[in-house]
């Protein structure tokens, strides 16, 4: 049976800057069929976006318990939940290892919430890979995928992940154009 699969990403356009630009996209689909989702905000940062990518996502489903994959170009959403760092921060009482205050705390605390509620297994893609590149490019960019999300995954696999990972990058695009009016 097919699992419904979730896609995102976050950017940031002058990233780090006072003034900026942020987008996030979202793609949800179960077998053939597609959702796609995206918006953006003024003056934010590339991390808030890729939470707000995945929060989005889940907020957008009718239904908990249900088994689903993550995929994300974020290692600082993906490292989360796939080393439990949300576990010692609320031991912690919101701290980091290095006694420091969590930085986007209110996102992480609605996208915990809304994660709980489901059976979520979380994947690391590489953002930014071009279907063009030469096929041993490819290749190399596939054994990292199965380096880091292990042997479960064909090329095919691999080459769809990676087509909807720049789809959901140009949807967060997008939401960028909305917030600057274009």
């Amino acid at each position: 049976m097919a699992k419904l699969k979730i896609y995102t990403d976050g950017a940031c356009s002058n990233n780090q800057e006072d003034v900026n630009v942020g987008g996030w996209g979202a793609i949800l689909e179960f077998g053939e069929t597609r959702k796609e989702l995206h918006g953006g905000e003024a003056n934010t940062t590339n991390n808030r976006m890729e939470l707000t990518a995945v929060i989005e996502a889940l907020k957008a489903l009718r239904k908990e318990g249900l088994d689903l994959e993550i995929y994300s170009d974020s290692s600082y959403v993906m490292n989360c939940f796939r080393d439990g760092w949300y576990l010692k921060w609320q031991q912690n009482g919101w701290m980091t290892s290095r006694k420091e205050p969590v930085e986007n705390k209110e996102l992480w605390q609605e996208l915990i919430a809304l994660a709980l509620k489901q059976n979520i297994s979380f994947y690391r893609v590489k953002g930014h890979v071009s279907l063009k590149a030469s096929d041993e490019v490819l290749m190399k960019r596939y054994m990292k995928f199965i380096e880091m999300n292990g042997q479960d995954f064909s090329y095919a696999d691999f080459l769809h992940v990676t087509e909807m990972n720049n789809r959901a990058d140009r949807l967060a695009n997008i939401g960028i154009g909305e917030i600057r009016g274009e």
